[in-house]
């Protein structure tokens, strides 16, 4: 996505999965080469190199604050946890967390995160694109 988009994309470690050359070919990543990757090895690490100063937007299924309702801009900077627990509280309150609205079904808890990130980014890029 970030590729198609022309994102940058920042990884925080520990990541949960390999990103290594290997594991990278496996998965059929054949753009790889082509993203603007950072690696980060904790929160406050990326915070840093990337600015404080930026709009932060966490994504997080615990809130009630509606992505919708942001006015995004340009330098924006969304932020997604791992799909099994989410971003910690530590994170969640360092940034501006927000929730893509779903039912409110107790047998459905959140949209996987390849899906939340699509729908937050591309709502972004809309309103970027529409403000132009």
């Amino acid at each position: 996505m970030c590729g198609c988009t022309g994102c940058t994309l920042h990884l925080v470690h520990p990541l949960g999965f390999d990103v290594d050359e290997k594991a990278v070919r496996r998965a059929g990543l054949d753009y790889w080469q082509h993203l603007d990757v950072h690696h980060h090895q904790n929160w406050q690490e990326a915070r840093q190199f990337i600015g404080e100063n930026r709009n932060w937007y966490g994504l997080s299924s615990k809130v009630k604050t509606s992505f919708w309702d942001v006015q995004y801009s340009p330098g924006d900077v969304l932020v997604f946890g791992p799909e099994t627990r989410g971003l910690s509280e530590e994170i969640l309150n360092d940034i501006n967390p927000v929730t893509i609205p779903m039912r409110d079904d107790a047998a459905v808890r959140s949209l996987n995160l390849s899906n939340a990130c699509s729908i937050a980014l591309f709502e972004a890029l809309r309103q970027l694109k529409t403000a132009q």
